[in-house]
Order: structure tokens, then sequence, then C-alpha cells
């Protein structure tokens, strides 16, 4: 029994002249569940419609449950779990429907397809409404369902392309319950995504930018790794002209918005809030508050981002 579930070796993907996918690299064990970070265009969905075999790679290769992405596509549809970022069941069949017809597609038996869909109800929290029009359900609750369906023929990796886009954030957090009982039951589930909380849930982030694989690791680690000095949460009046104040100044290590507030990387806690304080006392600028933070993926996400974006630059 092969050791990974996925392997990517120097996978390619170009439009024309325009290279979605540059080189990427990356494994995935029994198990998993491994994020697809990064913004959109980042190149996320192109990777996973080659490793799903919808897609044919420029240059590079990749497995998907022992096969060959180029040479052996129809065997990987078999054996994998496919829910895009557009909600792919019609809306005009009931529940029940949906799910007897996807059960159809994957051959179950009619013996098969009734346990399944006593199973599939329970899933997706759906018992007693396998009569309800599928389009008249809530957008949580359509995704619950598009995952069941997925998940009908029982396969061993399943593919999620931004399975909680436009769900409010209760939904999200069930959803997320279910993925991580599938990865307890050794389904294998890489995911994409572009909201930074979410890939906290993962056992692992895969960071793309640009089509390249800039970073991967959990999120400690990832955190660990590139966030190594103090950030400090100001809440200030005249945001962007404080930033730019602080922009200015050498001590200042990083600086960027978030929501509201500014995020403030220094070399010491105790003296970045008394340079910070000094700063915007001497320019008359009203300072609110500033709280010691913990680092978040956002952080690491845009430090790598501004990195390597200067490093492509540079290069120019």
């Amino acid at each position: 029994m092969a050791e990974y579930s996925i392997e990517v070796h120097n996978l390619t993907k170009a439009f024309g002249n325009f290279v979605a996918v540059r080189n990427i690299n990356f494994d995935v064990a029994r198990g998993e569940i491994v994020g697809f970070l990064g913004a959109n265009g980042a190149g996320k969905s192109t990777t996973i419609r080659m490793l799903c075999g919808l897609l044919s790679p420029t240059a590079g290769t990749a497995r998907v449950a022992g096969y060959d992405i180029v040479t052996e596509p129809e065997r990987i549809k078999e054996r994998i779990g496919y829910m895009s970022q557009k909600f792919s069941l019609y809306e005009d069949l009931t529940v029940e429907q949906n799910i007897r017809f996807y059960g159809g597609i994957y051959g179950l038996s009619s013996c098969s397809l009734s346990a399944k869909l006593r199973w599939a109800l329970e899933l997706c929290g759906l018992s007693g409404k396998e009569r309800a029009l599928t389009g008249e359900l809530p957008v949580g609750w359509k995704q619950r369902l598009a995952l069941s369906c997925a998940l009908l023929h029982e396969p061993g990796i399943v593919f999620l392309d931004e399975p909680t886009g436009g769900v409010d954030p209760v939904s999200r957090r069930r959803f997320w319950e279910l993925i991580n009982d599938l990865a307890a039951s050794g389904v294998t589930v890489l995911v994409t995504t572009h909201y930074l909380d979410e890939a906290e849930y993962c056992h692992r982030v895969l960071l793309l930018h640009a089509g390249q694989l800039v970073a991967s690791g959990s999120p400690e680690e990832l955190k660990t790794k590139f966030i190594r000095h103090p950030i400090l949460e100001v809440e200030c009046e005249q945001t962007g002209e404080v930033l730019a104040l602080l922009e200015a100044e050498d001590w200042v290590l990083a600086s960027s918005v978030f929501g509201a507030y500014l995020h403030v990387q220094v070399a010491d806690e105790e003296e970045g809030r008394a340079k910070i304080s000094a700063l915007l006392r001497s320019r008359g600028l009203i300072l609110r508050r500033i709280d010691a933070i913990r680092p978040r993926l956002e952080h690491v996400f845009i430090q790598l981002i501004e990195k390597t974006e200067k490093l492509a630059e540079a290069s120019v």
C-alpha cells in the first residue's frame, strides 16, 4: 500500500503564455487534511482539477490513489470525491432525488443506495427533509448535501474546492466538523480555501502565490518559522496616516491594516509600545490602545506574499 494518497512532482499548467501553476511539489498522507491557501488566481483550483483528472498538466507528474493523472484519469475518478466551489447539485430536484441521482452515477445498487440515503441524510442534517426542494435550502445545508453526495461511493480521497464560499460562520464550523470526522476515519482531504481562519483546522497548509508553492507546514510550524517577533495591535484614529508614519520607521519590522486596527511587528514588545505611543503623541494623533497578540496565519500570509513580490520585482 502506498505511503501517500497524493504525490505531486514539478506539476505545471500553462494556458498559452500564462502559467497558472509552476513546478509545485508536495505529498499528502492518508487521513491528512491539507489546505491549499491563497488568493483568487493563485492556482489552487487549477491544481485540484489536474489532480482529479479533469485537466491535463503541461509538465510534471502526479499520482492520486496510486494512479497517474495523465494516463489513468478514469481510475482516479472512481476513487475520489469531488466538490466544486460552485453548488453542483440540481436545485429543481428534492434532497432525496439528488442523493439517488448521484448514487446511480456512482453505480450503487438499490439495496446499497437505500442504506446510503439514510446515511447521507444524517450526515448533512436533513433527516425528515427528504422531499424538500434543494433550491429552497439554506446555503450551508446545500453544501453539506453536496458533500454527502460526493461521499456516497466511500472514496478514500476527497477534493473540496472552496467548499464554504458564501456560507455563514456557524455552518462553516459544522462543515469543518464533518471534514475532521472524515479524516479521523482515514479519508484524505485536500481543501482549497481563501478563508485564513479555516486553514487553522488543517493538519498542514500549502501556501500558493502566483502559481508557486511558497511555504508548507502545519499552521503552528508556519507561524513559528515566519513570525519571530512580537506583534502589537494598535487601535487609533487616522489609521491610514498612522500606518504611513510607521512604515517610515526603521524600528518597525512589518506593519499592515487588519480590519479597523493596525498590526505592527517590532523587535521588542515594551520598546515597541513606547515608541508607537511617542510617535503618535508627537504628531497629535489619538491612540486608544496597544495590545500584544498571538501570530495568525494572516500574518504569515502577508509577510510571505510581500517577500515573494519583492523578490520578483528585484529579478525583473
